[in-house]
């Protein structure tokens, strides 16, 4: 502000010129011509591109880094547990699990210094050391030629199942899926070797509720299915008498609730569906895992009743039908599931369809399993379940094929599967707006059963000579049923009935029946279809008049 007015021209030259001053040295330092354009100026301070990393580069570090790791580290778990199952026969018994338990020691020490800078390759040694601690410790029970301990002593159980505890721990810790699973494998791998029937269904009751429990916490869904597979299979080894471990196969026979504690793993596994998190949706793995248990579970459990409970077959079948079912009203109910509902509800038809078998003789028993039918149909209709008609009808026409060929005579039952088609058909169009069922084929295949099932039944069960004359009264039955429901379809079975009737009098009754039944079956045959005929001339009359006036009409 004090600046004289005259000299301020003069400072700015001088200032100015001080700045070029500068520019050029800063240019001469750098190696830049002053005249340079702009982009060369720029493209020498701007340093040239890296070119990108070719995906060979990528792969060969995918193979080096990690898949080498994995395997490397496989390959030493695996030279490390056959160094510690050898015999060593001149050291004392318990020397090589203490190699073993030395050996995973180690392996967790270097796990935890190498959490931060070998992430990947710790996580697999604490796998490692986790399986080599567990082995370590069955090799006290097996593999030498002396035994410190035995898996029928309390003390070998129970070392065991603090061994697996351990290993459980750190699974939980580590919060990781894959070692929760190894850890789960040694739990049942336990269950098989020490074999006495409280330690091992108390392990599978255990460790499914533990599967369950870490699927739901850790949103791991595969952790349940592969304990369905793992638990299941448990039970039909240990059942089976531990074949593996060189025992002679055959079922036990006790304890008597042994089958209940497998159907009890079954509704575990069963509820850590119904718990899991995206209960709206039915996603593959749920699915799978309701198939598996089913499959698996139930046939497990039908295997081992089958051959070593005769006796209590039934109450344990109807038992499991109720289970079943029930689950599969709580999967309908809560989760408005399909798959799963469909799965449950037919592996519990099937367990009350075996209870009945069992239970009834032939050929009352066909009259039972058709009657189970109309309650399936019910059933399926409160799911809205199409998949579970259809399998219900497929079973209805077995049930009435194997009726066919087992029966010796008939004795009118097939009577009850005429009724039976005809009640379902009925309950289908009465609950028709339920269902899914785009098209009408379930209630046609169900009255076309009936169609077929009523003239077999009358034609063993009325002397041949009245077959007609009964055949003529089936198709009178149709056409009141046609009145009384107002249902166009009884009036086709109506005269589809009276079309077989004719065939059959003019082939058979023609060479077969006596004077005077032959006349009868023609002469009440021809009225009575020329009854229909002037009933239908009526009607049609009825109808072009109606429409006259309709026309006609203002």
């Amino acid at each position: 502000m004090n600046q004289n007015p005259e000299t301020a021209p003069i400072d700015a030259v001088r200032r100015l010129a001080q700045l070029e001053q500068r520019v050029t040295q800063l240019e001469s330092r750098l190696g830049l011509a002053a005249d340079a354009p702009p982009a060369e100026a720029v493209a020498r301070w701007i340093p040239a591109a890296t070119p990108a990393r070719p995906a060979e580069d990528e792969m060969e570090f995918e193979v080096g880094q990690n898949w080498f790791a994995r395997v490397g580290i496989v390959v030493l778990a695996l030279g490390a547990g056959f160094t510690v199952s050898l015999p060593f026969a001149s050291l004392p018994a318990v020397v090589p699990s203490l190699i073993g338990y030395a050996l995973a020691g180690g392996l967790l020490v270097l796990a935890a210094l190498w959490r931060n800078s070998f992430e990947m390759v710790a996580g697999h040694l604490r796998g490692v050391a986790m399986a080599m601690f567990y082995f370590a410790t069955l090799r006290l029970y097996f593999f030498g030629t002396q035994h410190v301990l035995g898996t029928d002593s309390i003390t070998g159980g129970a070392l065991l199942g603090v061994v697996v505890a351990i290993n459980l721990t750190l699974a939980y810790r580590r919060h990781s899926v894959w070692l929760l699973g190894l850890a789960l494998v040694t739990g049942y791998v336990s269950a098989i070797a020490v074999g006495s029937a409280g330690f091992a269904l108390g392990s599978i009751l255990l460790l499914a509720a533990l599967a369950v429990s870490g699927s739901l916490q850790g949103r791991w869904p595969g952790l349940g299915l592969a304990g369905v597979l793992l638990s299941h299979t448990t039970y039909l080894l240990w059942a089976a008498n531990d074949p593996l471990l060189g025992r002679p196969l055959q079922f036990v026979t006790t304890p008597a609730l042994a089958p209940v504690i497998l159907f009890l793993s079954i509704v575990i596994f069963a509820t850590g569906a119904l718990l899991r998190p995206n209960r709206p949706e039915e996603d593959g793995v749920t699915n799978a895992g309701s198939l598996l248990n089913c499959a698996l579970g139930y046939g497990v459990f039908l295997v081992h009743t089958l051959l070593a409970f005769k006796t209590g077959f039934t109450t344990y079948h109807l038992a499991a039908s109720g289970v079943l079912l029930a689950l599969a009203v709580l999967f309908w109910v809560r989760d408005r599931s399909r798959v799963s509902t469909f799965v449950y509800a037919m592996t519990g038809y099937m367990a009350l369809s075996l209870a009945i078998i069992k239970a009834a003789n032939a050929p009352a028993v066909f009259v039972w399993l058709s009657v189970q039918s109309v309650v399936v149909v019910a059933t399926a209709i409160w799911f809205r379940s199409r998949f579970i008609i259809v399998a219900n009808f497929l079973i209805y026409a077995s049930i009435v094929l194997a009726y066919i060929f087992v029966a010796e005579r008939e004795t009118g039952i097939s009577i009850g599967f005429g009724i039976v088609a005809l009640v379902s058909a009925r309950i289908l169009n009465w609950q028709r707006n339920r269902l899914e069922l785009k098209t009408e084929l379930m209630r046609n295949a169900y009255l076309l059963g009936a169609f077929v099932v009523f003239p077999y039944a009358l034609y063993h069960l009325v002397p041949g000579r009245y077959v007609g004359l009964a055949w003529v009264g089936l198709a009178l039955f149709y056409y009141a049923m046609n009145l009384i429901v107002r249902n166009q379809k009884f009036r086709w079975m109506g005269h589809a009935t009276l079309l077989v009737t004719s065939l059959y009098i003019v082939i058979v009754g023609t060479s077969r029946f006596g004077p005077v039944y032959r006349v009868l079956s023609f002469l009440a045959l021809g009225t009575v279809m020329l009854v229909v005929s002037l009933v239908f001339t009526r009607l049609r009359k009825r109808q072009r008049a109606a429409g006259a006036g309709a026309t006609g009409s203002p």
